[in-house]
């Protein structure tokens, strides 16, 4: 009786146990504020990756992107689409401010959009590398990735497509046609472009019921700050002049100076930014290294064969670290463009004062002022009688106290055997006019 008693009492305890549970609380969710800021690039993906992952091995339920981009790139944008697709994680949209072009584009691909009262969704044209509109096949493949993007959402297509399509006439919000679709945050809720209007993002929080989950805010570190500044694709030829302008110049200056620590820098930033941002691996660097190498062996080695190898090389390593081979050569031209018109300059202004181009170049002029002749003049000639040996047509040779010599007529033909005057001598240029009959 008495262990049938204990046995019961434990029964008893651990049902009021389990039924208390319930109502005991339960740790709060995660919630992971990530900003999408400045400009659409491949720095920011990179970002943009390294924050979903520790958002998701924190066990994150929700991520809001607080954004507020003017745009960017289209094959950066359909990265970060990607990513959110992909992510297991609830992603909300708080549009703090402009979403717009490739932020449109990114907002459309989480599940929900949020928007402060000025917030804006829209104008998502494709512009070329000259700031023009792109040509009607990159609109046409852009509006269709607008409007995948809108139905995966389970949003009206159309003004997706307006956004992207100017032609798409919509005048009932201020798009007629020849202007792309802007909502503001009343219209974008309007049209279910967005789940509601906010006035920040602690009543977001309030808004999603989330005011008890514990919310983590990233930024971007340092050195993500840095990759997103120097994979921009303004400043990749930037830096690829100034480096390439800057090795031109301390290779040929003695020792090693500001110019060569300006163009190793430049470089060392290229690098490290594309690293940083996934784009570069470490092969690239070290075919840098190896096209260094090889250039400094040519100073040393007859020929240019190593030269152009290690130009070869180190082209190829800046093409491979870059996420876009067209920009990326584009870049190269501009820099290549900028060292050589320094290195006409350099040669031009500043040649003399550097030691190398005084062992490449050669200074010493064959004037008369230096006592060098390339032949003698015989001035002792002019007023001498002389027969032609030869016709002269107008050239030829003529005969003068049993010496020949090489003769040309003022223009006129002076058959052999005729008495001529030597009028000229020119350096090795004789000019003979022949003597008529009663002529000396």
């Amino acid at each position: 009786m008495k262990w049938t008693r204990v046995i019961s009492g434990y029964l008893l305890l651990l049902i009021s146990v389990l039924l208390i549970l319930p109502s005991l609380p339960v740790s709060a969710s995660e919630v992971y504020r990530i900003p999408i800021k400045d400009e659409v690039e491949k720095g920011l993906y990179a970002f943009l990756q390294r924050a979903f992952e520790e958002a998701e091995e924190a066990g994150a339920e929700v991520v809001i992107l607080d954004i507020d981009t003017p745009g960017g790139f289209v094959d950066t944008a359909g990265d970060i689409a990607k990513l959110m697709d992909e992510t297991p994680l609830k992603t909300i949209a708080f549009i703090n401010s402009d979403a717009l072009s490739a932020g449109a584009f990114i907002a459309l691909h989480a599940d929900e959009i949020y928007m402060v009262p000025s917030g804006r969704i829209g104008a998502a044209a494709v512009i070329d590398g000259a700031g023009n509109a792109a040509e009607d096949k990159a609109v046409s493949a852009w509006s269709a990735a607008m409007i995948t993007a809108a139905e995966s959402s389970n949003r009206d297509p159309q003004y997706a497509l307006a956004m992207a399509d100017k032609s798409v006439d919509l005048p009932e919000y201020r798009a007629p046609e020849g202007k792309l679709l802007t909502l503001s945050a009343n219209e974008a809720e309007k049209v279910k472009y967005s789940e509601g209007t906010v006035a920040s993002f602690e009543e977001l929080i309030s808004t999603l019921d989330l005011s008890e989950a514990t919310v983590t805010s990233l930024n971007e570190t340092l050195a993500e700050k840095v990759a997103r500044f120097v994979t921009n694709p303004i400043i990749v030829p930037i830096l690829l002049s100034i480096a390439s302008l800057g090795l031109i110049v301390e290779l040929y200056s003695p020792g090693f100076g500001i110019a060569g620590t300006m163009g190793l820098s430049a470089m060392g930033l290229f690098f490290f930014g594309h690293l940083v941002a996934g784009l570069a691996g470490y092969e690239s660097i070290i075919l840098f290294i190896i096209g260094v190498a090889f250039i400094i062996a040519e100073l040393f080695l007859p020929g240019a064969i190593a030269g152009i190898i290690g130009l070869a090389l180190i082209i190829g390593s800046i093409l491979l670290a870059g996420g876009n081979v067209v920009h990326m050569g584009i870049s190269v031209l501009i820099a290549l463009f900028v060292a050589i018109v320094g290195m006409v300059i350099i040669v031009k202004f500043f040649g003399k004062n550097m030691k190398f181009f005084n062992k490449i170049i050669l200074k010493d002029a064959t004037d008369t002022e230096h006592g060098y002749v390339s032949n003698i003049n015989r001035y002792e000639l002019i007023g001498r009688i002389a027969v032609s040996m030869t016709p002269l047509r107008p050239s030829g040779t003529i005969m003068l106290d049993g010496e020949r010599i090489d003769a040309v007529t003022e223009g006129g033909y002076v058959d052999s055997n005729k008495a001529v005057k030597i009028i000229k001598v020119e350096g090795s240029r004789t000019v003979v006019r022949e003597v008529k009959e009663g002529e000396e």
